[in-house]
């Protein structure tokens, strides 16, 4: 069988960003992935990664609206999703929308506010809606948040409930770029100073659900089908691989995980212009997928461990079927 060849679209996409984000190759496959296999991307880094840079260069690339939201602890729910409006001259309410009404969300600092207005994206993550005064409102398509959180700084923060964490496709901890790295962003900070940048490109919603069609498509073997299950088992049953799994995690990933676990591997081996999904591809998306679902024990989190560290291990036990 031959590659499923990428839409010229898309490759010139995954191509400008790369251009754009100097340094963060994942961030960037990960969003691409994320707009294809119709998920929410998590991205955890200190300021200054280019994590703002990258949802606007998306946006701008796909002829999307894209609306920016600063989390902060006095923001509340209807801040986000809208609320209705008295009309006295019509004696009625209107709804007025928030910003989530938009093709791409940054959530930007999204742990800075309380319990309360993350929950509020909840539904929309989840739905693809937003509900308010007995009414539905069906949010635009594409729709794809992208939070952020500091890692560092946790003064004035609250910790993502385990049911938000779950609504997000994947998670990205971002690292400083490496050397060779920091002397091109330099280089492409000073271009866009001059305007000399060229203009990127343009993709529309079509060639996004054309793509979508043909991931869908992507043959997923029976072996390899077993294999993503097997993995999701070891992270609720850890104690029938290891004993120091079973003594890192507390809590393992849900049903979502196994479809989310499907989809972006069948994203990733599309646009590596793979045939089929291989267990190479389950493996490299796993720490991304599964990472942030896990909760783990107090002793894990004392000895430094975070998610996709305990998912690495876990595809050092569970044997591909």
């Amino acid at each position: 069988m031959e590659p499923k060849q990428r839409p010229n679209a898309i490759a010139q996409l995954t191509d400008a960003l790369n251009a754009r984000i100097i340094g963060q190759d994942q961030l960037v496959e990960s969003l691409v992935i994320a707009l294809l296999a119709d998920g929410h991307l998590l991205v955890e880094g200190a300021p200054g990664l280019a994590k703002t840079t990258a949802i606007k260069a998306l946006a701008d690339s796909i002829r999307a609206e894209f609306r920016r939201l600063q989390f902060t602890p006095d923001l509340l729910p209807g801040d986000v999703t809208g609320s209705d409006i008295y009309r006295p001259e019509e004696h009625r309410f209107e709804f007025q929308p928030g910003p989530v009404f938009a093709n791409l969300v940054l959530a930007d600092e999204i742990n800075r506010a309380p319990a309360k207005v993350q929950s509020a994206l909840l539904e929309a993550m989840s739905e693809r809606q937003v509900s308010s005064g007995g009414t539905t409102h069906p949010l635009p398509s594409p729709f794809l948040v992208m939070a952020t959180q500091n890692p560092v700084e946790h003064e004035g923060t609250y910790p993502l409930p385990e049911a938000q964490l779950d609504r997000f496709l994947m998670k990205v901890s971002l690292d400083y770029p490496s050397l060779d790295d920091e002397f091109r962003i330099l280089a492409l900070a000073r271009q866009e100073q001059v305007d000399s940048l060229a203009p990127g490109v343009q993709i529309t919603l079509e060639d996004i659900l054309v793509a979508r069609q043909q991931i869908h498509k992507v043959p997923v073997s029976d072996v390899v089908e077993t294999y993503i299950v097997h993995l999701i088992n070891a992270t609720r049953r850890p104690s029938d691989y290891a004993q120091a799994l079973a003594e890192a995690i507390d809590f393992g990933a849900s049903p979502r995980a196994t479809i989310a676990l499907d989809r972006c591997a069948r994203a990733l081996a599309w646009l590596h212009q793979d045939s089929y999904v291989t267990p190479e591809h389950v493996q490299r998306i796993a720490p991304r997928v599964l990472g942030h679902r896990l909760v783990l024990s107090l002793s894990a989190q004392a000895q430094g461990y975070d998610g996709a560290a305990i998912v690495h291990e876990l595809l050092d036990h569970v044997p591909v079927a």
